[in-house]
């Protein structure tokens, strides 16, 4: 599942006329750029969510004729969902008992999906998040285990405990990419608008909420106008064998 939906505030004013979706990044649409990993991967069905410039979303796809793949949109043009929203009204939109990989479509990443599924499958997590160590606002926590402990927001001081040894926990920072096991679905009892965060924290007291540590050279959040430009002249010099984060 791409989320997609978002409203791009941060990145105007590319959004005023355009989703952040569709915003170009050397050339190419950030939803491009996210299918054609899907696609390569070897996905069996993307699911895409849209609420902001929905119209141009459907457009791009059937003009590129759904990038040869098995593409569903989940609509939320009547209401913006929030992540676990989100991807709570998609459910039925998934192929039946079968995990979901959810990717930002804001995010630029050289991470080997391959990885985080084999990773995911041995642990037999319930959630599997892809982290890193850098510098961040939020912050997840993480015990000996991989296993989920908490949350901050380092600039209101807020703390979301979900086990008690959050304290001695690590802070990583969230890449915006996770895998799911089927089994998630039957454990959401939230309604309406909420973050998948949430739901997580939530879960993280009974359930393996677990941490894949992402030490792939490439990482962005494209989210502001500086960071796509800084972006955009990284990839365009881009050379795997002497670039470090």
């Amino acid at each position: 599942m791409i989320f997609a939906a978002g409203l791009g505030t941060r990145l105007k004013p590319y959004t005023n006329t355009k989703p952040k979706a569709l915003v170009e990044l050397a050339g190419k649409p950030l939803l491009e750029r996210a299918i054609i990993k899907l696609i390569d991967l070897g996905v069996d069905r993307i699911v895409i969510n849209v609420h902001h410039f929905a119209d141009l979303i459907e457009k791009f796809l059937e003009e590129n004729n759904y990038f040869g793949a098995d593409i569903r949109i989940s609509d939320e043009r009547q209401e913006l969902l929030d992540t676990g929203g989100g991807l709570k009204k998609a459910k039925d939109l998934f192929i039946p008992d079968a995990p979901v990989l959810i990717y930002n479509v804001d995010i630029l990443s050289s991470i080997n999906l391959a990885d985080l599924i084999k990773e995911h499958e041995s642990a037999k997590a319930l959630v599997s998040m892809v982290m890193r160590k850098r510098d961040s606002s939020r912050y997840l926590y993480f015990n000996s285990d991989r296993q989920l402990t908490g949350w901050k927001n380092c600039k209101t001081d807020e703390v979301k405990q979900a086990r008690a040894d959050m304290e001695e926990s690590e802070p990583l920072a969230f890449s915006g990419i996770h895998l799911i096991d089927p089994k998630l679905f039957e454990l959401i009892e939230e309604e309406g608008k909420f973050s998948i965060i949430d739901l997580y924290l939530r879960l993280a007291k009974t359930e393996k909420m677990l941490a894949y540590n992402d030490e792939s050279d490439l990482w962005f959040d494209l989210g502001k106008p500086e960071q796509l430009q800084k972006a955009e002249t990284l990839i365009t010099n881009y050379d795997p064998d002497n670039y470090r984060e």
